[in-house]
């Protein structure tokens, strides 16, 4: 079983692309920061960085039996749909905001990165790569991907926005989006050529220009 370690927290890799995604983030994640983590799930991420990294965390989720799981682990979270934007929220009130594997399904994918980088000095994205050569496999046989990211079939998913990473560069472009850092995986190995194509997760740091 693989170990990852990054700025000191110890990852059993159990679970390598997943417990990756982990370790980059607690790598972009200053030690005890304040970070916001939305669409938190059952607060696994903000326990990891909690516990590594000494982070002062706060999630924001929707759904009722993740926003349980949050309360019952000790995890400080506000149940809140994201769609309704982040105003409870002061300019600059965070270090970091956290938008984990998310940014698909949302309706106003504009709207909530924007508000991130309102809230936070720093924000981080991670989304499932459509433009992966498996994804694109399955659709050339003429079928919506399923996959460990992808993992709905086409008429119970909830994402909506599908992008690529390309798709994602552009983005920032268009709305004058700094880049930090941009890391790209697959089966917790990160991926260096044709990331397009060849990656499976895309992870970003970015901030406002």
């Amino acid at each position: 079983m693989q170990t990852t370690v990054t700025n000191n927290v110890n990852i059993t890799n159990s679970d390598a692309q997943f417990r990756q995604d982990f370790a980059i983030i607690a790598n972009w994640v200053k030690f005890g920061s304040k970070v916001l983590d939305l669409g938190c799930g059952d607060g696994e991420l903000l326990q990891f960085l909690r516990t590594g990294m000494e982070v002062k965390g706060y999630g924001v989720e929707k759904d009722d039996a993740n926003w349980l799981a949050c309360l019952n682990n000790g995890t400080n979270v506000i149940q809140m749909d994201l769609e309704d934007g982040l105003s409870g929220f002061e300019d600059q009130s965070f270090d970091t905001v956290i938008l984990s594997q998310t940014l698909q399904a949302m309706h106003n994918t504009q709207e909530i990165v924007q508000e991130m980088l309102r809230v936070g000095h720093e924000i981080i994205v991670t989304f499932p790569n459509f433009g992966y050569w498996r994804n694109r496999i399955q659709i050339t046989n003429g079928h919506m991907p399923v996959s460990k990211t992808l993992p709905y079939e086409w008429y119970n998913t909830p994402n909506v926005h599908l992008c690529t990473i390309n798709d994602f560069d552009q983005f920032c472009k268009k709305y004058k989006i700094t880049i930090l850092e941009r890391k790209v995986i697959t089966d917790g190995s990160e991926v260096n050529f044709m990331p397009n194509l060849l990656g499976n997760l895309a992870m970003y740091r970015l901030k406002a220009i």
